[in-house]
């Protein structure tokens, strides 16, 4: 997972280097891809992880819940990017991808630190399988 959110962390990279230098065709092909990829890691863990980690520890109220907010904060923050990037405004472009870069950045540290042990050891022998279903490459939490 952790080599997951890399992978994104780089896709998002490129579009925000392409913003920079006003190549708004390259940098709408390269926020697609991330947001494509980014998307495919929040529905893996929303519909596949945290569900499997509830159901183990029978809680919707702990760190699944903080972590599906997070989620939807990073959402709304990508389609503002979506938005200023299709106006060609570079300074709200900056100022949105800035937010979604720290956010992100805290949001990874969470899961790698803690959700991510919590479901191993929750999830025990099941946690291999788990990560079959992700669909993401097989990355080890």
């Amino acid at each position: 997972m952790a080599g997951h959110h890399a992978r994104c962390d780089d896709l998002f990279a490129v579009a925000e280097n392409q913003a920079a230098q006003g190549h708004w065709e390259e940098a709408t092909r390269a926020l697609g891809a991330f947001g494509e990829e980014f998307d495919r890691h929040l529905r893996a863990e929303e519909n596949v992880l945290f569900p499997a980690f509830e159901s183990a520890t029978g809680t919707r109220d702990g760190p699944t819940a903080v972590m599906r907010m997070e989620h939807e904060r990073m959402r709304a923050l990508l389609a503002q990017i979506d938005l200023a990037l299709q106006a060609h405004d570079r300074q709200r472009i900056d100022d949105y991808a800035s937010t979604l870069l720290i956010l992100m950045q805290q949001h990874n540290v969470k899961e790698e630190g803690v959700l991510y042990p919590m479901c191993d050891q929750a999830l025990g022998a099941r946690a291999g399988e788990t990560l079959t279903r992700l669909g993401l490459g097989g990355e080890a939490a």
